[in-house]
């Protein structure tokens, strides 16, 4: 599970809730009007933006978002490394078979390529394209969040205004009825500020993180496809790839010295 937004929205609630009650009530920040024109807008406007494939698709992206995909940049970097060391002594076509043993998509397409002797740049076209379209469409995915972060404070500010105009309204005639349209004003910008700020800004920023460990795998072994074809040392592939890497996510790795 993806503890860290777990934690965050406990901190978030928690701390405003405790800061609620340290100066008031809670009753006082329980507004129906204000949850109908602020939540219901901002879905509303969700929904209105758009198609029906990405809305069907948003309980897959909160998965995502709470059971993040776990990839191992460095687990990526040994089997490319192994996979040189077999082409170098047995040829590329033993590549077939290891293909089809792969378990990442990408790793295996990425292999057959190699084994169907293809032209190096041309292979090298195909997997960047590939990547391309890949956060392309994690992109696609993301915007459904990001626009929520946008709807939500619009959504707000359009209660303050409902709230502001019948609270007009009403002073003409009588003071009656000026508390509740003063709270739907204010608590709509409440509202607005915590969906923005805490629920669909941290599900942005958790696909996007996700987006960027799969990306750079994808990386890792578009990179290592072209050092293999390349005929290169694997040891000096190694150190090329990790070079990719921060140096708190390299595993160091006695055994790389010895590889020819």
């Amino acid at each position: 599970m993806n503890i860290t937004i777990i934690i965050g929205w406990v901190l978030a609630f928690g701390l405003t809730i405790f800061g609620i009650l340290s100066g008031g009530k809670m009753d006082d920040f329980i507004d129906p009007a204000s949850v109908f024109i602020t939540v219901g807008g901002t879905l509303g406007g969700l929904i209105a933006s758009f198609p029906m494939s990405t809305l069907l698709a948003v309980p897959k992206l909160l998965k995502i978002c709470l059971f993040p995909p776990k990839y191992n940049p460095q687990k990526y970097i040994d089997e490319i490394v192994e996979y040189a060391r077999v082409a170098r002594s047995q040829g590329i076509l033993t590549l077939e078979d290891s293909a089809n043993k792969a378990t990442d998509p990408f790793m295996k397409k990425s292999l057959l390529l190699l084994v169907d002797a293809n032209d190096a740049e041309k292979i090298r076209e195909m997997l960047e394209e590939a990547i391309s379209f890949t956060d392309d469409r994690h992109a696609a995915n993301k915007a459904f969040f990001e626009k929520g972060v946008a709807l939500g404070p619009a959504f707000g500010m359009l209660g303050t205004l409902v709230g502001l105009v019948n609270m007009l309204a009403q002073m003409e005639n009588s003071s009656e009825g000026l508390g509740s349209a003063m709270a739907t004003a204010l608590i709509t910008t409440f509202y607005g500020s915590l969906l923005a700020n805490v629920i669909f800004g941290p599900l942005a920023s958790a696909l996007e993180n996700a987006n960027n460990d799969e990306i750079l795998c994808m990386q890792i072994i578009c990179q290592g496809s072209m050092a293999i074809a390349a005929g290169s040392n694997p040891a000096l592939i190694r150190e090329k790839l990790e070079f990719m890497l921060a140096d708190k996510d390299l595993k160091k790795n006695g055994g790389a010295k010895g590889e020819e």
